[in-house]
């Protein structure tokens, strides 16, 4: 089949982008600066705007007063129809469906993997048997027709063989011997004869995290990476030993991996910072020369007065991986909210979650488990929406969508109500 352009635009929608990226860097790093007054500054100078920032309730009311009714039930139209769906979509997650919103207009979403997902694999330090288990596994399974997986090659023999079989085993389509920044860039850009990345995911050094942050949005990614972190909560209860030997298991991960104990026990925070030093002193070179550095430059103690103070700063902090070892184990599971991954009571531990037991161990970092979880099939499946009408149903939906884009300015929009209306018999 050959394809002919009747009409080709001379720009993409990219076109621009390199100099509205520098202009935004710059906004922001003034921004993190000035803080409210430098939006106030910025607001005057680009809108001519020079009253309050929050709008106040007394100003809420007087549009509620002087709005004239009309509008507003335009408006609540279409809030009751975007809620109703939003209803549906939660009550259906995870599943097709298709539902009436009104007479003779109806609306749906239908599952559907990503064309091709690449699955970075990390191979340098240590052979990252785990992380082939939990990209390619679950790429599989969310029904990804196309799986490119990366990871490092060691001289003379390339991708450590071990993780070449993972990820054969696991159902990667192509292997590539490449790490770091180049394999971001030849999964994204289709290299090897490879069809072009959808997605990529798995997790690696500072290179791939800020390769895999620059390209977002000409590639969808998992999630913006930073070191791994590990978070106990433990009280009184606790046992300082094993808490000490599950902070120095995540420590050894690199020199920037921060270990956090939040604990009620005063006695059981002396323990496990006396014990520590002794373990990580107790390992091979290279996990010691990791962990040392962790732990000296990232590690953190926080004493608590209460269960409630632990809860608070966990969330703050939204840990990639969280232990609880406490007494009152349920209640807290029930109040924490901001994670990755959480490993609750002494018998279950971040490494089996790494490794083995089923959940997946690419999670978010650097506080992201405030709005985001981690790797999972739904990561690789678009949720798309669809509706459909009867022409009935366009006196009543044309109507106001052609009212509400004139509210906004927005004319072309109105018309393509008006010229259904008018072929259907209708006014508006």
């Amino acid at each position: 089949m050959t394809i002919q352009y009747l009409k080709k635009s001379p720009k993409t929608s990219s076109s621009d982008d390199t100099k509205t990226s520098e202009i935004v860097q710059k906004l922001l790093k003034e921004l993190e600066i000035t803080k409210e007054q430098g939006c106030i500054d910025l607001t005057k100078k680009f809108d001519d705007y020079h009253g309050d920032i929050i709008v106040s309730h007394e100003r809420i009311e007087e549009i509620k007063k002087k709005l004239d009714q009309k509008t507003k039930d335009d408006i609540q139209f279409s809030f009751d129809r975007v809620r109703k769906f939003a209803e549906a979509q939660l009550k259906n997650y995870g599943q097709d469906f298709e539902v009436e919103l009104s007479k003779g207009l109806f609306a749906g979403q239908k599952l559907v993997p990503v064309n091709t997902a690449g699955c970075y694999i990390p191979g340098g330090r240590y052979a990252h048997i785990a992380s082939a288990v939990m990209s390619v596994t679950t790429a599989k399974v969310a029904g990804v027709k196309n799986i490119i997986a990366c990871s490092p090659p060691k001289k003379g023999e390339g991708a450590h063989p071990t993780i070449v079989y993972t990820a054969d085993l696991c159902g990667a389509d192509v292997i590539l011997n490449l790490g770091g920044v180049p394999a971001i860039a030849a999964m994204t850009n289709g290299l090897f004869k490879n069809p072009s990345a959808d997605i990529i995911v798995g997790p690696g050094n500072q290179f791939v995290a800020e390769a895999k942050r620059i390209l977002f949005g000409k590639v969808g990614i998992d999630l913006f990476a930073g070191p791994t972190e590990i978070a106990v909560i433990a009280d009184g209860n606790a046992d300082p030993e094993i808490v000490a030997v599950d902070l120095v298991g995540q420590a050894e991960h690199g020199y920037n991996s921060p270990a956090w104990l939040f604990t009620t026990s005063k006695d059981l925070a002396e323990n496990v910072m006396k014990r520590v030093p002794e373990l990580i002193a107790d390992l091979p070179e290279l996990p010691r020369t990791s962990a040392e550095a962790a732990w000296r430059d990232y590690g953190e103690v926080i004493l608590c007065d209460t269960d409630e103070e632990m809860v608070k700063v966990s969330d703050e902090y939204a840990p990639e991986h969280l232990e609880i070892q406490t007494e009152n184990l349920k209640w807290f599971h029930e109040k924490l909210t901001n994670y990755g991954s959480l490993f609750v009571g002494e018998e279950t531990t971040v490494a089996y979650g790494d490794k083995c037991s089923g959940t997946n161990h690419i999670l978010p970092t650097k506080g992201a488990g405030k709005y985001t979880g981690g790797l999972f099939v739904g990561k690789f499946i678009k949720t798309l929406s669809f509706q459909r009408m009867t022409k009935e149903s366009t006196k009543e939906v044309g109507a106001a969508a052609a009212r509400i884009s004139r509210y906004e300015g927005m004319e072309a929009h109105a018309r393509t109500g008006d010229v259904r209306l008018r072929k259907y018999g209708f006014s508006n």
